[in-house]
């Protein structure tokens, strides 16, 4: 190169050297994917009154994180968001919500099977499954927003699969520490759950696979089950009963601290990443 060409060779900003910080552009990339959810659930409560807001914040504040989240790889990391192409989106989405209908569906057979798991009524109405929808829709979005196409893919593309699926573990078991009643087995659950995610991520490399199996598993227990969903109290339609030993049932935290859940997923996860392209975690 000569001394002329050395010299018009622009300088990277400030900005761009920052941004090559892969720890940089994940904390970018969460606060794009928090900040509407967090703002617009405020707004909202602080302008609307109370009976205006039924059913549609959730669901607007979802939308609106995956507006943010676009400009965020646009804008910050100059590129087209394939992982949100729409192409098929209905269809993974879908299968995404039988799989996690169906995981869920394991888990409260065999705890029937062994007398832990007790319809014992159900609620007067069907409300309650709207009731549970639009805010099951949020959680699962700005949860796989977030910890799959920030964290996961931006991990992965610089410290490679093996480091990106330990990271995810530990960071989406970290965030639910907070949640009442919490125990080990569900800490270890919440990770084997996220490497599932993970897997699911990488099978299509798009976020509505794990979207829809986050959906269903939380939809399952939340609406249609009367079940603690992650410590949350319990508002299904179907009331259960849940007798036994907390290391069967969960307890108070729900099936997700229940050693029957941590095993179930276990074999989700080991089959799904035996799915994935053959070059993946290659490195």
């Amino acid at each position: 190169m000569s001394i002329a060409q050395q010299a018009i060779t622009p300088v990277p900003s400030f900005f761009t050297r920052l941004l090559a910080y892969p720890v940089v552009r994940i904390v970018l990339g969460i606060a794009a994917v928090m900040l509407p959810i967090t703002l617009t659930l405020a707004l909202i409560h602080f302008v609307v009154p109370t009976p205006f807001r039924v059913v549609w914040p959730m669901p607007l504040a979802a939308v609106l994180s995956f507006l943010s989240y676009r400009y965020f790889t646009t804008v910050i990391e100059k590129r087209q968001a394939a992982e949100l192409a729409l192409n098929g989106a209905a269809r993974e989405t879908g299968m995404g919500v039988g799989i996690g209908a169906a995981v869920g569906l394991i888990v409260a057979g065999v705890l029937a099977v062994t007398g832990s798991f007790i319809v014992t009524g159900s609620s007067n109405s069907w409300e309650v499954l709207l009731k549970c929808l639009p805010e099951q829709i949020m959680v699962a979005t700005f949860e796989e927003l977030m910890f799959r196409a920030v964290i996961f893919r931006i991990a992965e593309q610089r410290w490679g699969t093996r480091t990106a699926l330990a990271v995810s573990f530990v960071l989406f078991a970290v965030a639910h520490l907070q949640n009442d009643s919490i125990g080990i087995l569900a800490v270890i659950t919440t990770g084997v759950v996220s490497l599932t995610l993970c897997a699911a991520y990488m099978l299509t490399r798009r976020v509505w696979l794990p979207i829809g199996i986050h959906f269903g598993w939380n939809f399952l227990y939340d609406g249609f089950f009367a079940v603690p969903v992650s410590g949350h109290a319990a508002r299904g339609w179907l009331q259960v009963s849940l007798p036994g030993p907390e290391w069967l049932t969960g307890g108070a935290y729900g099936v997700e601290g229940s050693v029957l859940t941590l095993l179930v997923w276990v074999v989700a996860t080991v089959l799904m990443l035996r799915q994935r392209p053959r070059h993946v975690l290659a490195h």
